[in-house]
């Protein structure tokens, strides 16, 4: 018989063992256990054992924030508000500079910060939607929203700056009649300003990644260090492509300049997407942690093997792992339960993001005889 327990604490200061041990007393007390032992014992599936941390909460916290979880995304956040209101006026003066000037690279640079500004919009919304307390609907939380829109970000950067700096490129290679040299060196200006806001915007990404406990894993801290990282090579780009279109009169070297303004955000965009697609199927924890937790679970005495681990990352903050565990015989129902408490315990405390830990006691032999018939 399949016995699910789930652990909640009453308040931040309650200490989970008191409650949860009460629930397997009572859950034995009342007959449910006596399934788990007779499911061990006589070679049927013992049932899963499961547990779903403290508050529902997935280790995640509300929209209202507060504790570490909430000062890192506070972080976070200032770091995504801050490439915003860079590139919303970065964007403004490319723009004009680039109708000016009739510079096709200045024009791809301020189709690049348009994208970028919209896709910080979308890391806005990430941050705030996947802190969602879980409910009936989505009982492991909201995590994952942070990967959804991390990949609108990246197919915003794919569109609207790769592909439009690269038509900017193609188009350029025909000349325009609009293109003045006031209005190049009026768009060098601005450049520069570009330049020194980028980096600026860079500079406290950076500073975020090395507070954060995630780093650069956090999807909306990486894909804010992918935007300004390839807007201040796309600004060198662009300058250095102004430049030779003015020294020697040739707009070929300009063109090339969007074209490879273009190319890089596709390269840049697809990684992200790549990696943001990854977390949304589902992608387990590193190799290293995974092996830690079998080498945990195989350390325990009451565990004959090990039969199976799974484990999925289900946010930033929030991990799944699941075990097939083979229990030593002449285990009482009772003791199979603290055993099962102990082991959850010990995960969790080891480490903490592992809020989600169910464990499946069976008998190996058994079910390899099945398998085999």
């Amino acid at each position: 018989m399949a016995t699910d327990e789930r652990e909640r604490t009453a308040g931040p200061e309650d200490h989970r063992d008191d409650e949860t041990d009460g629930g397997a007393r009572e859950g034995h007390d009342n007959g449910t256990d006596g399934g788990a032992r007779k499911g061990h014992d006589d070679g049927t599936d013992g049932g899963a054992l499961g547990d779903q941390g403290s508050d529902q909460g997935g280790g995640q916290d509300s929209d209202e924030g507060g504790g570490p979880d909430g000062g890192r995304d506070e972080g976070t956040k200032g770091a995504v508000l801050v490439a915003l209101g860079a590139n919303l006026l970065i964007a403004a003066a490319k723009t004009a500079a680039g109708l000016f000037s009739g510079s096709p690279a200045l024009l791809s640079e301020a189709a690049h910060s348009v994208a970028d500004s919209l896709n910080e919009v979308f890391l806005l919304l990430s941050l705030r939607r996947s802190r969602r307390a879980p409910d009936s609907d989505h009982p492991f939380g909201y995590g994952k929203e942070r990967y959804f829109w991390s990949l609108l970000a990246a197919v915003g950067i794919f569109v609207l700056g790769g592909c439009f700096s690269f038509y900017q490129g193609v188009h350029a290679l025909g000349g325009s009649e609009d293109e003045t040299r006031s209005g190049y060196v009026a768009g060098l200006v601005v450049l520069l300003i570009a330049l020194l806001a980028e980096g600026g915007s860079l500079l406290k990404a950076v500073v975020q990644a090395r507070r954060s406990e995630e780093g650069a894993g956090d999807p909306a801290l990486r894909t804010v260090l992918a935007e300004d990282g390839t807007a201040v090579i796309g600004v060198l780009l662009a300058a250095g492509g102004m430049v030779l279109h003015i020294t020697t009169g040739s707009p070929v070297g300009e063109a090339v300049a969007s074209m490879a303004i273009g190319v890089l955000l596709m390269i840049v965009a697809f990684g992200l997407g790549r990696t943001a697609h990854q977390q949304l199927i589902g992608v387990s924890v590193d190799p290293g942690l995974r092996d830690e937790l079998r080498e945990l679970l195989a350390a325990q005495p009451e565990i004959d093997t090990v039969e199976e681990l799974l484990t999925m990352r289900l946010g930033l903050d929030s991990t799944l792992v699941a075990a097939r565990i083979d229990l030593l015989g002449g285990l009482d129902s009772e003791r199979v339960e603290e055993v099962s408490l102990r082991i959850r315990h010990d995960i969790r405390r080891k480490w903490p993001t592992a809020d989600r830990v169910f464990l499946d006691i069976t008998d190996a032999r058994t079910e390899r005889r099945r398998n085999g018939a």
